[in-house]
């Protein structure tokens, strides 16, 4: 993409309402715009960086044996009534009522709309187990919005759903949901530590939530030094033994928010616990019969007779994963993707613009880049150096390349890696080999 014909509204100033790194620094890089308070617009960016988030989070489901669907935004508060939650869960909740006078929401989750097509479609224990999951947007009314995509009014989730005839059964499915997710934020260059966590206005006995440290994270967290060394599990299927020892290896060690850690009653060696703020970016929930009994869903079991569902959920905010990823990824000036879900992969600066010598040699790179199918932002504007460099750095691409007047003299470009910030002379062909290679 030629960055003449691309749109980036960039800032160079930080916006005075943005309190946190990701807000600053997805505004400066025009990755969104605010459309109201707590709801944000995705420019190119911006929404590129999102779907490569929401294609690694498809991915890892359905490689764990979830069935992807799509649910609506608009649900019938009928729905609702029938778990009991429609009058419990507070002013979060968007209330609407359509032309007709009928009562309906913005769902904030989909525990509900899924128990309900699950009950008109499945009457057989043979059809399970069953995951079934969808990625959409979900809206929120937050008393107080803040902190951009991180905390806002709408975002896009991924929401998964369990269906097992038995509770040992349902186990299993929750234990492949977290090591899916343990395997998901790897690959999207993240380390992430689970925590038991409360179960809040979803209900169960079950329930852990995935953080990923980062200074200006909403919460606290304590957690055994040693958590940090567990290498991610294998990208196998593993049988429900194998789920099972690689979940009670990443709980053996302690890991706590907040409002869940107890001083008193902690007993890892002082030495031993690391005190951190972290992000949530994922929340998964084994609830049992919760919903299945309040709305029927039932089988026929093996001896005939009707058993209501064992149930789980499963969420990973992948909108807010974009604003967590900048959070424990940037420096002071811009942000540092990791290279799975960068927007390019490649930053192709050209110092003279308009210089047939400069032209045609990035005309040739970019070209040669483009025909390896190597995601390239070629910055071919007549902007000054400096700005073609903070921007660059701003939008925090893996690698960049600058080809200039006095390099093309000696047959080199400057081959830079974001991350480290070090830079090497190359040959052009050398440049191609590291980047197509």
């Amino acid at each position: 993409m030629r960055l003449s014909r691309f749109f980036m509204p960039t800032l160079k100033e930080d916006p005075k309402e943005a309190q946190i790194a990701s807000h600053r620094l997805m505004l400066r890089a025009g990755m969104v715009q605010q459309s109201s308070a707590g709801i944000y617009s995705w420019l190119p960016l911006g929404h590129m960086v999102l779907k490569k988030i929401e294609n690694i989070v498809r991915e890892e489901q359905n490689k764990a044996g979830a069935l992807e669907l799509l649910m609506p935004t608009i649900q019938p508060a009928d729905l609702w009534r029938e778990s009991d939650r429609y009058d419990d869960y507070g002013k979060e909740m968007l209330r609407i009522e359509d032309r007709h006078g009928r009562d309906m929401l913005y769902g904030p989750t989909n525990e509900e709309q899924i128990t309900d097509i699950f009950r008109s479609n499945v009457k057989s224990y043979k059809d399970l187990p069953l995951n079934l999951y969808h990625i959409q947007w979900k809206f929120r009314d937050e008393v107080r919005p803040r902190f951009g995509v991180m905390r806002g009014r709408e975002f896009l989730m991924k929401d998964a759903y369990s269906f097992d005839l038995d509770y040992e059964n349902s186990k299993i499915a929750y234990n492949r949901m977290f090591v899916a997710y343990l395997k998901t934020y790897a690959r999207l260059g993240l380390q992430a530590i689970p925590l038991r966590a409360d179960t809040g206005p979803i209900g169960g006995d079950l329930s852990h939530e995935f953080i990923i440290l980062a200074d200006t994270g909403e919460s606290e967290v304590f957690y055994h030094k040693d958590i940090l060394s567990l290498e991610t599990p294998e990208d196998k299927d593993q049988s429900p033994e194998e789920l099972q020892a690689l979940v009670d290896e990443w709980t053996s060690y302690y890991a706590a928010a907040d409002e869940m850690h107890v001083a008193e009653k902690c007993t890892v060696a002082e030495g031993d616990l690391i005190t951190r703020r972290g992000i949530e970016v994922g929340h998964i929930f084994h609830f049992g019969q919760k919903y299945s009994d309040k709305m029927g869903a039932s089988v026929a079991g093996p001896d005939g007779k009707d058993v209501n569902v064992s149930m789980g959920s499963y969420g990973i905010g992948v909108s807010r994963l974009v604003g967590g990823i900048i959070e424990a990824s940037h420096d002071e000036n811009g942000i540092i993707w990791p290279e799975e879900v960068a927007p390019f992969k490649v930053g192709l600066i050209n110092l003279k613009s308009g210089d047939d010598a400069c032209d045609a040699a990035c005309d040739e790179f970019y070209g040669k880049l483009q025909a390896a199918g190597v995601e390239v932002l070629y910055d071919d504007t007549s902007e000054r150096a400096g700005g073609k460099f903070a921007k660059m750095d701003l939008i925090g691409l893996p690698w960049q390349v600058t080809i200039g007047p006095r390099g093309l003299k000696s047959g080199v470009v400057e081959f830079k890696n974001r991350a480290s910030g070090e830079k090497e002379e190359l040959s052009p062909e050398a440049a191609l080999e590291k980047l197509i290679g």
